[in-house]
């Protein structure tokens, strides 16, 4: 439904992290002249149950922090959750009041209906104030589970003074009670503080009861969210206290669809609620996509990423920092890129943009930087350009998702280019990633320091060789893992062409960009004057052929490992006489689902002409066996083998990772560049080609089998 969900949160838990972050985004906006969003409010409504979900509570001080009074929590505090009580033992509104306040926000608790007032007044020495705050939220579920005379004999029945205060009511006055949360009035009291309160960000603690109005059957009990069906009587009852005028021979006609009720379009609350929306700017939810105009980078943008790196190696990391600083300087475009960075920027060599970027802050900077000085010094600005989110990848995503929907939520383009250790992306916040999508997310996910053996140094949880196959179980992902600057620059231009262009080339804009990039340092070479810009897009291009004469074969390799499969041409054509072709697959993702939208269009319409996938046009004609190697688990490149034209063998690094040198890594999961000519040659054994003998003699001749004679990289780049 993309013209009507705004803001779906899915999971439990999201929701909060997504408001906090669409608020300081807000904030952004306005800070930065973006827009005026000085009037707007962010609501976020939640369950007490769901405030245990660790993204719940979590980012709770970046709102305080950022002073975010443009963000309020409705909080339903109905004491439950599916199966049981959120606290039977204890007491829910006050653990979440002193949280929120600990964590600096404005907290209202509507905690009792206006029927209690009477009650409360005459309570000279307290004691039902005392009984309020000792009984455990669990007697409270079973109190709106029995009747009136239940809670006067088990409530108020608990202190002679309390029994005395409801001695003249009726139990069914009693019954009548009401939680705040129930009450239209206090609700709109609060509704009103919060949105007259300033500096802070507020929560309204709404105390109710789950399955309010829908009979004894219903209210307070443990299976209430498993029951799907309202008995004859409870509607009854339901309609009664709601004053719907059904009758009881509608109702006993099909109690299992009761007629649905409209007041007419001539009814004073109809009328009023067309009104407040027409006054406030339409219906909710309402998605809408039109934005501002805006005017793309140009090509020269681009164009330092294709002139290679001359004597200098450098990661692709790198040169990707270095292709977004050139469209941060870009006149038209720059300031609507949002860099996003979990506290890593040194790592990535983004604090070169520190000065003049500088780190969003609503606060500005009131300290002296110890580091002012310097030329890269650490600066805050209230309308600095970075967001950077500490140590906080849930935190990043939401604001990541918040900036990539600002197109349709705000009419205003915003860019995020969200870059952070890839393990720590769908690994860890795959569940956010899945909501971006949902919500028509656009923006630039890079994930550096990408690969199983290229970040050695820093411990095993940091090493990724399986990132591309959770980003492909993502529809809205499209996932590149470039070998070469050049292949960057395409694969960025054509992206920003397809998110934020004019659509005339029919693709779907609602997507995000994946990209792989690593840290280690490598020559990059000058953009080829025949480059296949198609097959660089597509997902695979040819980088370099060997046309001698001997024995034919073709290695695929992704990201870093093209450098080793370069290695793996060499030593085949010197040591063995085989001449192999090397693919540089830019994505094995987009390779694959292209490659089966051809076999699904095949089978739906087989009296139409059989589309052939781009691969394997890509690699018709191609001689001899195929042989793919990457940093990555076997089934990265593994997906897309029934495309193959042809035998196919495949190398990867399973597993939790190996701590020592890129080099023996790389030799222990043999997917360097011995290891590839080695699989060359057994696949050419296989094929009756070379005698067997011959891979004998190649595991001596490299010492496959010993990981300290590994030579595939080198220790730049932190290792």
């Amino acid at each position: 439904m993309p013209d009507f969900w705004e803001f779906p949160t899915v999971s439990m838990g999201l929701g909060p992290s997504s408001a906090i972050y669409q608020a300081w985004t807000n904030k952004y906006l306005h800070n930065r002249g973006i827009k005026d969003t000085s009037q707007q409010n962010v609501w976020a409504f939640l369950g007490d149950g769901e405030m245990d979900e660790p993204e719940s509570r979590g980012m709770l001080q970046l709102a305080a922090q950022q002073n975010l009074d443009n963000l309020n929590f409705v909080v339903n505090c109905n004491l439950q959750r599916l199966d049981g009580p959120v606290r039977g033992n204890g007491k829910i509104i006050q653990e979440l009041e002193a949280q929120f306040r600990g964590a600096g926000w404005n907290v209202i608790k509507v905690i009792w209906g206006r029927e209690w007032d009477t009650l409360l007044n005459a309570d000279k020495d307290r004691a039902l104030v005392n009984l309020m705050g000792t009984t455990p939220d669990g007697d409270y579920q079973t109190y709106r589970a029995n009747d009136g005379a239940f809670i006067r004999e088990h409530f108020f029945g608990r202190d002679p003074r309390t029994k005395q205060l409801v001695e003249k009511m009726t139990d069914e006055d009693i019954w009548k009670l009401k939680r705040g949360g129930h009450d239209y009035r206090k609700i709109y009291a609060a509704y009103a503080q919060a949105t007259a309160h300033t500096g802070q960000p507020t929560v309204i603690l709404a105390h109710t009861i789950k399955g309010y109005q829908l009979g004894s059957t219903f209210a307070g009990r443990n299976s209430t969210h498993q029951m799907k069906k309202v008995g004859l009587e409870d509607l009854k009852a339901l309609r009664d206290n709601l004053h719907i005028p059904i009758s009881d021979e509608e109702l006993d006609a099909n109690p299992y669809e009761p007629p649905y009720y409209h007041p007419g379009m001539d009814a004073p609350e109809i009328k009023y609620m067309l009104e407040r929306r027409e006054a406030l700017g339409g219906f909710v939810p309402e998605r809408r996509t039109e934005h501002s105009e805006i005017t793309l980078p140009e090509s020269k943008t681009y164009d330092a990423l294709k002139k290679g790196s001359g004597k200098q190696e450098i990661a692709t990391t790198m040169a990707f920092v270095k292709l977004l600083k050139d469209l941060i300087r870009d006149k038209e475009f720059g300031n609507r890129i949002v860099p996003i960075i979990p506290d890593e920027a040194r790592t990535f060599g983004l604090d070169a943009i520190f000065p003049s970027a500088k780190i969003f802050n609503t606060q500005g900077q009131n300290y002296l930087a110890v580091d002012r000085e310097l030329m890269l010094s650490y600066k805050e600005a209230e309308s600095g350009q970075i967001m950077h989110t500490g140590i906080n990848e849930a935190g990043s995503a939401s604001a990541f998702q918040a900036v990539g929907t600002s197109y349709a939520t705000q009419g205003e383009v915003l860019v995020p280019v969200y870059i952070f250790y890839s393990m720590f992306g769908f690994q860890r916040t795959g569940d956010q990633f899945w909501a971006a999508g949902d919500q028509m997310t656009r923006g630039f996910i890079i994930g550096a320091t990408a690969g199983r053996t290229t970040l050695t140094g820093e411990g095993l949880q940091h090493a990724d060789g399986h990132s591309p196959l959770l980003a492909g179980t993502n529809s809205a992902i499209v996932q590149y893992d470039p070998a070469y600057g050049y292949e960057i620059a395409h694969i960025v231009r054509d992206a920003m062409t397809r998110m934020y262009g004019d659509g005339s080339d029919g693709r779907d804009p609602d997507v995000m960009y994946y990209l792989t990039v690593y840290n280690e340092p490598m020559h990059q070479p000058v953009e080829p004057e025949d480059v296949d810009v198609a097959g660089i897009l597509g997902g695979i291009h040819r980088v370099s052929t060997s046309d001698g004469e001997g024995h034919k074969a073709q290695i695929l390799a992704s990201g870093v490992g093209v450098p080793w499969a370069l290695e793996a041409q060499e030593l085949l054509r010197e040591d063995w006489g085989v001449q192999a072709d090397v693919w540089s697959v830019t994505s094995w993702n987009e390779l694959r689902r292209e490659a089966l939208a051809a076999d699904k269009h095949w089978y739906l319409h087989p009296d139409e002409e059989p589309r052939t996938p781009f691969l394997t046009q890509q690699l018709q004609g191609a001689e001899g066996p195929f042989v793919a190697t990457s940093d990555y688990d076997h089934l990265v490149p593994d997906q897309v083998r029934q495309w193959i034209p042809g035998d196919y063998a495949v190398l990867g690094a399973d597993g939790f990772g190996f701590s020592d040198t890129r080099a023996a890594a790389r030799r222990h999961f043999k997917i360097d560049g011995p290891s590839t000519a080695l699989r060359v040659l057994e696949s050419l054994v296989k094929q009756g080609k070379l005698e067997r003998s011959v891979l004998s003699q190649a595991i001596e001749k490299y010492q496959i089998h010993d990981v300290n004679a590994g030579t595939s990289g080198n220790a730049g780049g932190d290792s």
